[in-house]
């Protein structure tokens, strides 16, 4: 009798240790109003003065993801609420698969810089800006884009005569092979597409193979 409730015993222990990973990771995966610690390091930096983008408009997401050497970080980053559901979602796929992404950490802390953060393979959403040698504002002005794996899918345009970022120049050959390299139909992409993304890297007249946003 005592070893059938010892091994009762050890059975529960490891359904219970079970569940508390199960409840850990799922934890890890989240969406909520941006904390006012965030808001105050996005102040002047991605949120500037005259910002017409309502703080309660926006989502902090946090995740989990894999890069390339198969070692765990945690992420973060700023989005439109209307697509914050679709992040989660889709980064906690990722994660499952061991898809790799090597950085996810807000843009203020490159100083809101787009080339930093893109030259430091950081993948990003919210930053108040403009469309870069353009007056309108970008998508990730709403939070409704988000640029995955910069550095290894760069911005091409004029028959690639300009690389965003500069430092991506080499990776505008799209034969050239990386593990951070995104391509039409691979799982990331599939996952955007199910939620409804569009990808620059289908655009005609410039080809912007790091993002994907949501009108």
């Amino acid at each position: 009798m005592t070893r059938i409730y010892t091994l009762l015993l050890f059975i529960a222990c490891l359904c219970s240790a079970s569940a508390q990973k199960r409840s850990t990771a799922d934890e890890a995966f989240r969406s909520r109003p941006v904390p006012d610690s965030i808001f105050s390091l996005m102040q002047g930096r991605s949120y500037p003065k005259g910002c017409t983008i309502k703080r309660s408009e926006l989502r902090y997401v946090e995740v989990l993801h894999y890069d390339a050497q198969g070692r765990v970080k945690r992420g973060e980053l700023v989005c439109h609420r209307d697509i914050a559901a679709d992040l989660v979602s889709i980064f906690r796929e990722l994660y499952k698969a061991h898809y790799p992404i090597e950085r996810m950490r807000l843009v203020d802390r490159y100083g809101a810089d787009d080339e930093r953060s893109m030259t430091a393979n950081n993948t990003s959403a919210f930053n108040y800006r403009r469309i870069a040698g353009s007056t309108r504002l970008s998508n990730h002005s709403q939070g409704r884009a988000i640029d995955i794996n910069p550095l290894y899918n760069p911005m091409v345009a004029r028959g690639g005569a300009v690389v965003q970022p500069r430092a991506g120049r080499q990776w505008a050959n799209r034969s050239r092979h990386s593990p951070y390299r995104i391509t039409e139909g691979d799982l990331l992409y599939r996952l955007f597409r199910q939620h409804g993304f569009s990808w620059g890297g289908n655009w005609r007249k410039r080809k912007d193979y790091q993002h994907f946003e949501k009108p």
